[in-house]
């Protein structure tokens, strides 16, 4: 519980940080304008930072306009195209919610029955709960909305079983390769480093394979069963990185509560996985990925009803046409959670991938 309200504070941290940045931005400005009319401050100098800034502003942008791009796209309508051949527009010619809206389809509040029994009597009180429609697709236009809301729960049906199952097998094998010694230690981390480097392409390879096997279990449409190959191709590389995150942490904060009276499970429960929650978000946001954004192999043993998001995207390309406006509204709502899962999670992840643990 230490780690989750730990992790809770930071997320509250984070909001209170960006709630509180223009105000900060604003006193920081006043502050230096201050010091330059005094002669405390060069004027050099918040010249250099503005130069600085708005170089690193044009190269996020450029980065970011791709994006830009495909949002152009999806505002551009039914129709729409990727490109234009009256050359580059920056904005669209005729704005239209219309894919989005075809994307999420119609937004309804179900209205649920709730059964209250009166005590000392056999009878039941029934209340409706209201339903609500907070949108309804056929008011914009759109007589048949995308399948986004079924391949959105068949993601999330493969996606969390993957999490369980990954981390169930991570976090304990990466504790076992970093703190403790036993025979083969050594032969199971060469095992680990070589399907690191070679788990995911030799499963592509193997595909035909693995169908064949599938089909005969009589598995190959059905979501726990990938999310079962999922866990399996994320435990070498993801148990590499936490073992290598577990062993930046000082052995003398084990030490110190093993003197103290912990048993061993405590030590690892409330010392080691507290001290890893940036290894541990990294890990756990690139197990939820594999399931999450995955084509191949789903495209390759799901059914059509059960069709994930990457795979019901691809079906929206007919052979001879693309229809851009909704295939780009498609792809930006699905990579919105992504991104924000990453905005927020930004400072795990770097701290994850830096191989830092704690300095003692």
């Amino acid at each position: 519980m230490s780690l989750l309200r730990s992790v809770a504070r930071e997320l509250k941290n984070d909001f209170v940080g960006a709630a509180t940045t223009p105000l900060d931005l604003y006193r920081e400005l006043r502050y230096t304008a201050a010091g330059v009319r005094s002669g405390e401050i060069s004027p050099m100098r918040p010249l250099k930072t503005a130069g600085l800034t708005l170089g690193a502003l044009v190269a996020v942008l450029t980065l970011l306009f791709p994006i830009y791009w495909i949002l152009i796209s999806a505002l551009s309508g039914t129709g729409g195209s990727i490109h234009s051949v009256d050359g580059l527009r920056l904005l669209p010619e005729k704005p239209s919610l219309q894919p989005f809206i075809w994307v999420i389809g119609d937004l309804i509040l179900p209205s649920y029955e709730i059964g209250l029994g009166i005590p000392f009597s056999d009878s039941t009180l029934v209340f409706n709960t209201p339903g609500f429609e907070l949108l309804d697709a056929s008011d914009y236009g759109v007589e048949s909305p995308s399948g986004f809301k079924k391949f959105f729960w068949n993601s999330l049906m493969v996606a969390i079983p993957t999490v369980i199952l990954g981390m169930c097998l991570i976090v304990p094998a990466a504790y076992a390769l970093s703190r403790r010694e036993f025979i083969g230690r050594r032969k199971i981390l060469f095992g680990y480093v070589l399907l690191t480097q070679v788990g995911g392409g030799l499963g592509i390879a193997l595909l035909i394979g693995l169908y064949t096997v599938f089909v005969q279990v009589g598995i190959n449409d059905n979501k726990l069963a990938l999310s079962v190959y999922y866990a399996a191709t994320a435990v070498p590389f993801n148990t590499w990185l936490l073992k290598t995150y577990m062993d930046g942490i000082p052995v003398s904060y084990e030490e110190a509560a093993v003197v103290d009276g912990a048993p061993a499970w405590r030590v690892v429960v409330e010392v080691i996985l507290p001290l890893s929650k940036a290894g541990l978000a990294t890990v756990f946001i690139f197990t939820f990925l594999t399931g999450w954004t995955e084509f191949v192999v789903a495209q390759t043993l799901l059914g059509t009803e059960n069709y994930t998001l990457p795979v019901g995207l691809f079906s929206l390309v007919s052979e001879y046409s693309v229809p851009w406006a909704r295939f780009s509204a498609f792809a930006l709502t699905f990579a919105s959670p992504i991104m924000l899962v990453y905005l927020f999670a930004q400072r795990y992840i770097e701290g994850g991938l830096s191989f830092g643990g704690m300095e003692g």
